[in-house]
């Protein structure tokens, strides 16, 4: 869930900076970081949403 986390931080940095919210002269206004960062992001929200899931079964077994 940790890689989760910090892929939706990661994911909402680029695309922030992808659609010029953020300065940086490499990513700013560039489409690409806005597709890119929000991939990661969903990526990340999926990885809490499986770790929350087998939380959840380990804590039924015991």
């Amino acid at each position: 869930m940790s890689f989760g986390l910090l892929a939706i931080v990661l994911g909402a940095v680029w695309a922030l900076e992808g659609l010029n919210y953020l300065t940086n002269h490499l990513m700013s206004d560039q489409p690409v970081w806005v597709a890119v960062g929000g991939g990661v992001a969903v990526l990340g929200l999926v990885l809490i949403v499986i770790g929350m899931r087998r939380r959840e079964a380990g804590r039924q077994q015991a």
